[in-house]
C-alpha cells in the first residue's frame, strides 16, 4: 500500500510538468492528459513489480514514449486519411469527363437536336417515340396510322440521318 501512495504523490507533484512535457510532443492538451494518466498507471504497475531506483526519470521516460507513440500514430492516420481522400478525388476525376469532352458532348447533342428538327414530321415523331419515349414499333404504327414495317423504316431512316449529321 505504501508503494501506491508514493506513486500517487509522485504523480500529483509532477503532474503539471508532465502535462507540459507531453503537450510539447502531441500538441493537444486533451491527448497530453491521456498520456500522463496512462503513464501514471504504467508507473504503478511497474513499481508494484519491482523497486524503481529513479521513479521520476522513469515516469518522464514513460510519458515521452507514450507521447511519441501517439504522435506517430496520429501522423500515420493523417497520411492515410489524406491518401484516401486523394484516391477518392482521383476516382471522381476519372469518372467526370474532361472540360473538352464535356464541351464536345454538348456540341454533339446540339447537332443531334438540329438533325431531329430537320426530319420530316412523321419520321421525327417515330424516332422520338421509339428512342426517347421507349414505344414499341407496334405502338408507333398505331399512333401514326401506318404499318409496323413502315414505322420501322421511319425509325431507321431517322437514325441514319442523325448519324450522318453528327
Amino acid at each position: 500500500m505504501k508503494q501506491d501512495d508514493d506513486c500517487f504523490e509522485l504523480y500529483v507533484s509532477h503532474r503539471r510538468a508532465l502535462l507540459t512535457y507531453a503537450n510539447r510532443i502531441v500538441r493537444d492538451p486533451g491527448r497530453a492528459e491521456d498520456v500522463v494518466q496512462e503513464a501514471f498507471l504504467r508507473l504503478r504497475t511497474a513499481s508494484a513489480a519491482n523497486l524503481l531506483d529513479e521513479p521520476v526519470a522513469y515516469l518522464y521516460r514513460i510519458v515521452r514514449n507514450l507521447a511519441l507513440d501517439l504522435q506517430r500514430h496520429l501522423t500515420f492516420e493523417g497520411r492515410h486519411e489524406v491518401a484516401g481522400a486523394d484516391e477518392l478525388a482521383a476516382k471522381v476525376a476519372e469518372a467526370l469527363p474532361s472540360p473538352e469532352a464535356a464541351a464536345a458532348a454538348r456540341q454533339e447533342f446540339r447537332n443531334l437536336l438540329k438533325a431531329i428538327d430537320e426530319l420530316p414530321s412523321r419520321t421525327r415523331i417515330a424516332l422520338e417515340m421509339h428512342r426517347l419515349g421507349g414505344f414499341k414499333l407496334r405502338e408507333i404504327a398505331q399512333h401514326l396510322g401506318i404499318s409496323i414495317s413502315t414505322a420501322q423504316a421511319l425509325v431507321a431512316e431517322g437514325i441514319e440521318y442523325c448519324q450522318t449529321r453528327i
